[in-house]
């Protein structure tokens, strides 16, 4: 049933459950060093990219300090499908 309801946008069910499993970090205090980690790691990987895949997974946005207002919506469907491969 997701999957129908979704079929439009590319990638959403992976986005979805990436954006679940960086929202559990965000409330568990626990893993606060896994945030940590996970964060220097994406920003290490991709620099200034990271903000391509905030943009689908509001969670990680936040767990990498951006903040969504600031990002650029702008980028035509194709390009934003081909810059999404590339970081995937």
């Amino acid at each position: 049933k997701f999957d129908q309801l979704e079929q439009g946008k590319p990638f959403n069910a992976l986005a979805s459950a990436f954006n679940q499993y960086c929202g559990t970090l965000l409330q568990n205090s626990e893993l606060t060093q896994l945030k940590q980690k996970l964060a220097h790691q994406i920003n290490h990987a991709l620099g200034r990219e990271a903000y391509h895949l905030a943009k689908l997974i509001p969670n990680l946005a936040t767990i990498l300090g951006l903040q969504l207002h600031y990002i650029i919506h702008d980028e035509g469907c194709i390009d934003a499908q081909k810059r999404l491969q590339y970081l995937l």
